[in-house]
């Protein structure tokens, strides 16, 4: 069974991130892979950065509330036991999945994905949430991978986003100016099937994709049954150029027991 060793735990803990060292063997990865495509393939109209919920398969025609017709290999993927178990080792034995989106930047056209706070775009009280981001593809400087300010979620705090109408990111809230220091940056270089695991108050973002290579990563999402979903809230009204259903988004407990109570989860 994968786990997280002390010394990732204390990475994390400290840093806002950890690469683990377990990855995902060669022929899930290659199974992952064949899910992207048929994803791809059932949202033409959709591009590829903003494959939301992408485990959320709804039938033939259908969508999954938040415009993506979705591939139940991700649903499998999100609770495969080696991935709950190294979630467990931040979050603790009570695990909600709640979200998975697919980040598929393609080749010389793949949009920038703006600094930012996850905590900024969701609804959980209180905020609490760690992501496993699965490459699917080598992820590289080159083609635009996943960047990280070490050390940005110690303060637990949010702070402003400003917005941007444009039609080339991935997210539409950028950071105000100022808030941190970039040079400061680490670039998560994975191959496929390797993974980092992020804190919800991490900085992070991504460079556009200007190689001939694609970069798919998918961003799994998880919340201690501690918190609240809270489906009243829409922490920025429609704002984040990603179509949202915060109000009928399935949750699943991949691990343990509601300790909130209200979240109405499902059985993994």
């Amino acid at each position: 069974m994968a786990h997280l060793h002390p010394d990732e735990v204390t990475h994390y803990q400290q840093q806002g991130y950890v690469v683990p060292r377990f990855a995902l063997p060669a022929p899930q990865v290659a199974v992952m892979r064949e899910a992207l495509d048929e994803l791809i393939r059932r949202n033409p109209g959709v591009r590829p950065e903003k494959l939301v919920s992408a485990h959320i398969e709804s039938g033939a025609g259908r969508d999954n509330g938040e415009g993506v017709q979705g591939v139940s290999a991700f649903l499998d993927l999100a609770r495969d036991p080696q991935i709950v178990e190294l979630v467990s080792g931040v979050l603790g034995e009570d695990i909600i999945l709640w979200g998975c989106h697919v980040f598929c930047k393609p080749a010389g056209e793949g949009y920038e994905t703006p600094w930012h706070q996850d905590g900024h775009y969701w609804p959980i009280r209180p905020l609490a949430t760690c992501t496993v981001w699965v490459a699917l593809e080598d992820s590289d400087v080159g083609n635009g991978c996943l960047r990280v300010i070490p050390g940005s979620h110690t303060s637990q705090t949010l702070h402003d986003h400003l917005h941007e109408d444009r039609q080339d990111l991935t997210l539409n809230q950028r950071l105000a100016p100022g808030t941190f220091d970039e040079n400061t940056a680490v670039d998560i270089q994975l191959k496929p099937g390797q993974m980092s695991l992020h804190d919800v108050y991490m900085i992070h973002g991504a460079q556009p994709n200007r190689s001939s290579r694609r970069r798919t990563g998918v961003a799994l999402r998880y919340m201690p049954s501690t918190s609240l979903f809270d489906r009243q809230l829409r922490p920025v009204d429609g704002q984040s150029g990603v179509p949202v259903n915060f109000a009928q988004r399935p949750l699943w407990l991949v691990r343990g027991v509601d300790r909130h109570g209200g979240n109405g989860v499902g059985n993994a």
